[in-house]
């Protein structure tokens, strides 16, 4: 995680001393929320909220096209129901590495962007109390089986970002493109209840508020 970090800091220095002289570099800080969904064939999940904020480096690329890429912490939940119709929360922690080709609209007021988000994330979290229960959808799986989900994934980001030059408003959504669930698959002990492999993708929908400096 750490190597990441570093990393992303260099590439934004290397960047900024490339190109600060013409105004093209903005670096952006960010906060808001998030909702988490999980799109699976062997379980029905209710999404849930969380949060999300990093920073960024927006600079010119060519004409109406402009280049943004910055790192996100986020960190948020989705549910799924035990035989005895408790709701159990899952937390997902994660952090993401994102490079977005953003098209100029209006120039320091409207963009459309998309691009590929690498994410690092560990294992999904619950509360110790509900590491046992079995879940309503597939009860040959305990909600503490589920939590060992695949560490690297690679989603595609979509979003709108509006505002004025130094404060703009981002709404994105981010769909991952690879199984989620795939580490589960490798365990020969887990079993779904219609012999299927685990399968699953995520959702990420976030609204943010971004001070540029």
């Amino acid at each position: 995680m750490r190597k990441l970090i570093f990393l992303f800091c260099m590439i934004s220095t290397v960047a900024i001393a490339q190109h600060g002289h013409k105004d093209s570099n903005h670096i952006g800080i960010s906060a808001g929320v998030s909702q988490l969904s999980l799109f699976s064939d062997q379980f029905n999940a209710t999404p849930g909220q969380g949060f999300i904020g990093g920073f960024s480096l927006r600079g010119n690329y060519y004409n109406n096209w402009q280049a943004v890429y910055g790192m996100h912490f986020s960190q948020s939940t989705f549910s799924l129901e035990s035989v005895t119709n408790k709701e159990i929360d899952f937390t997902m922690e994660a952090v993401q590495i994102y490079f977005c080709f953003s098209y100029r609209v209006i120039e320091n007021h409207l963009n459309l962007e998309i691009g590929p988000v690498l994410q690092v994330n560990g294992k999904l979290k619950i509360d110790k109390e509900d590491e046992l229960a079995l879940l309503k959808d597939s009860p040959l799986v305990t909600a503490n089986d589920l939590t060992d989900i695949t560490k690297i994934n690679g989603n595609l980001y979509a979003g709108l970002t509006a505002g004025i030059k130094h404060v703009r408003f981002h709404v994105s959504y981010q769909y991952g493109f690879n199984n989620i669930m795939n580490n589960l698959n490798k365990n020969n002990d887990l079993k779904t209840l219609n012999g299927e492999k685990f399968k699953g993708n995520i959702g990420l929908l976030s609204a943010m508020i971004t001070v540029y400096l």
